[in-house]
């Protein structure tokens, strides 16, 4: 029996210190975000139990999830999380925590109708420290978001090289995890795009794709994060409340190695097109490794795959109304002009053929600063085109550098900072130094001119396009006015007093009561309803000056009320559908249409 005890007693304590002994030799990283789930990848130094504990209040994990199975690649997902909502989590094994503190959380996706801003943090080239680029640019990010009084941005874009030389799984946790996992992967949600170094380079791996990049990240492969499912890993798409993202492989070989992104009849570009014309997203995201036009250390006139990159496959993301396209490879920060079919060289380039809007879109006040301004849709509008390929690696430049299509462009160690909301996209290139070196706003869907019909003696409210500053005639500065006017007015609204990059107009009608009263009367007596007898639907058809709200009751033979409810209907002819197929059938109904004191009551019968 002392033995049986002892025995017991050496393993228990061998199991504890085996326990103990596990430790985090990577991670943790957040991946495939989405409204209601998350997947927490990291690893240890053993194979260990995985456990992820999460709450929205610091210290309360009211949520765990527990694999028993020994790993030392941890990949847990949580799935039926709210929406839009901050999460602490803290991970470990099932007997022992080994991280998890503040700085460990992460934000689910909005909902698709958010207006609220996003922020997106975009690392190019990242996966090594040259000349100090990785440091100082990772630290004058953080500076930055500590400026702003944020804790971190929602989402991380990586553009490609995210480990030099060859992208072997000791670069990674030497020269990308090293650095980032103790500062941004624990809360910024990672989706990333292979680059050539992630392939090392080599051909072979460039065909089957047997890279660690494929194994080190979970990609949303299945639309599991919006988006058509691509079933492939090296490309995919996702949505984050009102944008749509499309990360690309520029690089890797399909097709068993007959085509690359620039083939367009290659299975990337077939998902590209089918995952466009499904996605109802206001803003349009995309981004990959190797760039279109660039002259920063490679060159987009000499290179045969940007070439064809830019010759072959730019002109889909314009037919589809992409609104922005980011790219590395080069080391160095470019960004051009509003773009629109252009597809030569840098000698072919024409600023008034081939740019949309020629603005420096900085939008900060000086002589042709205003933002890019276009409506929404799919169709070409015209691009910007970004190249943030130095937040690790340094590199020379071409003769002649910028581009003369990409004229604000430094040449220097940074990131991009993306911040969208509902239809205003701003852009900062944050350089390793801490300062702004570029930035550009686009604003969709302002500049409205719009006519509004009130009753004399009521109000409207006014609302400007934009979100950001506002001047209007009436002298207030709110983005809101409610104006009653009694007679017809124009009001008018800039973005300040003295800059007008953006004017909303309004006609605000005031139609007399009198005059109202008679022209709905007039509408009612000509209005019509059909099919008698119906089945399904009954059509109400009138014409009308101004919108208006009726009241539509339903009545059996006896004058019994069967439904009643109110429609607004709009100014002009209209025809309204009106669902009938509860009420009885092969009996005499009636249907009143009521608008103040002037009505038309219609008689209609209900067949099988």
């Amino acid at each position: 029996m002392r033995i049986l005890f002892l025995l017991l007693i050496l393993f228990f304590t061998q199991g504890v210190l085996a326990q103990s002994s596990v430790s985090l030799t990577r991670g943790p990283y957040l991946q495939m975000g989405n409204k209601t789930g998350i997947t927490i990848r990291w690893r240890t130094n053993i194979a260990a139990a995985s456990k992820v504990e999460l709450g929205i209040v610091l210290g309360l994990y009211t949520k765990v999830k527990i694999d028993l199975s020994p790993a030392t690649e941890h990949i847990i997902r949580i799935d039926t999380l709210i929406p839009n909502t901050k999460y602490f989590y803290r991970i470990g094994t099932d007997t022992s925590i080994l991280e998890g503190d503040s700085t460990n959380f992460f934000t689910t996706a909005p909902l698709d109708t958010t207006t609220r801003k996003i922020s997106i943090a975009v690392f190019g080239d990242c996966g090594r420290d040259e000349n100090s680029f990785q440091t100082k640019t990772l630290s004058a990010y953080r500076k930055y978001l500590t400026k702003r009084g944020l804790s971190s941005s929602e989402l991380l874009l990586l553009l490609g090289d995210n480990a030099y030389n060859n992208g072997t799984d000791l670069e990674y946790t030497t020269n990308f995890f090293s650095p980032y996992s103790s500062t941004i992967l624990k809360n910024h949600v990672l989706f990333p795009a292979p680059g050539n170094h992630d392939y090392a380079n080599d051909g072979t791996a460039q065909k089957l794709h047997n890279v660690p990049y494929y194994s080190i990240f979970s990609m949303p492969t299945a639309g599991e994060c919006g988006g058509i499912a691509s079933g492939n890993q090296a490309y995919y798409s996702f949505d984050r409340g009102g944008i749509h993202f499309l990360s690309l492989d520029s690089y890797g070989l399909e097709d068993t190695g007959t085509t690359r992104l620039y083939d367009t009849l290659g299975e990337q570009v077939k998902w590209i097109k089918k995952d466009l014309a499904a996605t109802d997203k206001k803003w349009i995201i995309a981004y990959w490794h190797h760039p279109p036009y660039t002259k920063g250390s490679h060159n987009s006139d000499t290179e045969d795959e940007l070439i064809k990159i830019r010759e072959r496959f730019i002109g889909i993301l314009e037919r589809y109304g992409v609104d922005l396209i980011l790219t590395g490879h080069s080391h160095n920060y470019e960004r051009s002009y509003l773009l629109k079919q252009y597809r030569g060289d840098e000698a072919s380039f024409n600023k008034l053929i081939h740019t949309a809007d020629s603005s420096s879109a900085q939008y900060n006040g000086s002589l042709g600063s205003c933002p890019y301004t276009y409506k929404s849709g799919k169709y070409n509008h015209g691009i910007v085109y970004v190249v943030a390929g130095s937040s690790g690696a340094d590199g020379v430049v071409q003769a002649g550098y910028p581009h003369d299509a990409l004229p604000y462009s430094i040449h220097d160690g940074g990131m991009l900072f993306l911040e969208i909301q509902d239809n205003r996209l701003d852009a900062k290139f944050i350089r390793k130094d801490d300062s702004i070196a570029d930035q550009f706003t686009i604003i969709k869907d302002a500049q409205r001119k719009d006519t509004i019909s009130i009753y004399k003696g009521n109000s409207t409210l006014l609302k400007a396009s934009w979100l950001g500053a506002y001047s209007w005639s009436s002298l207030d500065t709110t983005r809101s006015i409610l104006v009653s006017p009694t007679l017809t007015t124009t009001y008018s609204v800039k973005d300040s007093a003295s800059n007008t990059c953006l004017v909303d107009w309004f006609t605000v009608k005031v139609i007399d009561t009198t005059t109202q009263v008679a022209a709905i009367t007039k509408g009612l007596n000509e209005s019509i309803v059909y099919p008698i007898p119906t089945q399904e639907l009954l059509n109400l058809e009138i014409e009308n000056n101004i919108s208006a709200s009726y009241t539509i009751s339903i009545y059996d033979s006896k004058g019994m009320m069967l439904t009643t409810f109110v429609r607004k209907i709009d100014a002009g002819k209209q025809i309204v559908p009106i669902d009938v197929r509860s009420f009885p059938i092969a009996q005499l109904l009636l249907i009143k249409i009521q608008h103040l004191q002037s009505s038309k009551t219609f008689r209609f019968i209900r067949k099988e």
